[in-house]
């Protein structure tokens, strides 16, 4: 059966609806599914993960040292490790590398808080992190500055396809559909809670809505008068033509300095810097890269990978692509899972900077909570976690940066 299409009008009744379309939306689906709920998602745009799940790195560390985005993080690995079986898609691939994750530090002042950082990671479970001397760095990967002080690397962290594991999700998804094209506009209640989702193609009635609705989903909130303390901010990123001098064995190499970082991809690189000066903006359809950017990420990389200097020289303007993504910052960098309890039958699964790497272990949680198998009370990210004053190690290295 044909599950991802454009409708002339939207089928008037579902056990659940999921809106937005991207990686979060479409892994919550998938769980969904598999609790025997009838599910439809509905997305804006001309397919699924188009928005900001398009604009990632498609990166995935365990480490972090929030006991929850831990959590999060081994469970997801465990099903990209295994996405064929979990998704029942017979030899299903994913393009799942493991090329590894390092964060590395050119100050003799940031050695002792790498060493604690992954202590800290050891402590939640995240036993396999290394911390490495700069010349253990330098014997593994030569062309890192010999300046190198320290590093927190694990090998088994790295990258994959977010548009197969998407596809994958949705087609393994056997109770759900996922209409494109489509804009949600409005959501009813009535004296129980939620009683439907309108669209511009029509009204779904349901007593189950998640939002999953990325940047977007503080404007799908306020349509029940929900205020979230979330923001959104721009993130960009640069994918750099195959060209001979960059290692592609390399792992994700961060620079916990200037927070850039890089990784290969397709003999050339994928490229990524936290820039100071970006601000808080508006949800966007389509956020747009800066035509200089490229540059500055360039010079950002060299300071801890000096081989791009020589690579610099030989590029182009062809050689180059910006594009550009809004990551979602929720006051403790940790994504807001479950019900809102204000309003019956109101799930969130949103607030995400890393929503690529932690989807398929979101998608879960959201599904239990829903299907009463996890309670709300044991759920570590729920919205009244502010209000509570319920407070996470704040240790991780790039928090919110990719």
């Amino acid at each position: 059966m044909r599950k991802i299409f454009t409708p002339d009008h939207v089928d008037e009744t579902a056990d659940a609806v999921v809106i937005g379309g991207g990686i979060i939306g479409v892994a919550t689906a998938f769980w969904l599914s598999r609790a025997g709920l009838s599910t439809i998602v509905v997305e804006m745009k001309d397919g699924l993960s188009t928005l900001t799940t398009t604009a990632s790195i498609e990166s995935f560390r365990a480490q972090f040292t929030e006991p929850a985005m831990a959590a999060l993080a081994r469970e997801s690995i465990e099903v990209w490790e295994n996405f064929a079986e979990v998704t029942g898609l017979e030899g299903y691939e994913i393009d799942l590398h493991h090329g590894g994750y390092m964060f590395c530090t050119l100050e003799e002042g940031m050695v002792d808080a790498v060493k604690e950082t992954v202590a800290a990671y050891h402590a939640v479970g995240v036993t396999d992190s290394e911390f490495l001397t700069g010349d253990e760095v330098l014997r593994r990967y030569p062309w890192i500055s010999p300046e190198v002080k320290a590093a927190a690397f694990r090998a088994k962290d790295g990258w994959f396809s977010a548009h197969e594991v998407t596809q994958g999700f949705a087609r393994a998804a056997e109770k759900a559909r996922f209409y494109v094209r489509t804009r949600a506009t409005g959501i009813e209640r009535d004296e129980k809670g939620v009683s439907a989702v309108v669209t511009d193609r029509g009204r779904i009635h349901t007593r189950v809505v998640v939002n999953a609705a990325g940047p977007f989903a503080i404007t799908v909130a306020r349509w029940l008068g929900v205020e979230l303390p979330i923001y959104q901010m721009r993130r960009q990123r640069v994918f750099v033509a195959p060209h001979p001098k960059i290692p592609q064995n390399a792992p994700l190499t961060i620079d916990l300095e200037n927070e850039s970082y890089w990784r290969p991809e397709t003999g050339g690189a994928l490229l990524g810097w936290h820039d100071p000066e970006e601000q808080k903006t508006e949800p966007l359809e389509d956020p747009q890269g800066d035509w200089d950017f490229p540059a500055f990420n360039l010079e950002m990389v060299s300071r801890l990978s000096p081989f791009w200097t020589e690579i610099i020289d030989d590029l182009t303007k062809d050689d180059l692509s910006v594009y550009a993504g809004q990551y979602v910052h929720a006051p403790d960098d940790q994504p807001i899972i479950g019900p809102v309890e204000s309003v019956p039958g109101f799930f969130l699964n949103c607030a995400y900077w890393p929503g690529v790497m932690l989807s398929a272990a979101s998608g879960r949680w959201t599904a239990d909570l829903i299907a009463g198998k996890m309670k709300n009370a044991d759920n570590p990210l729920r919205l009244t976690r502010f209000e509570e004053g319920i407070e996470a190690p704040r240790g991780s290295f790039f928090r919110g940066q990719h």
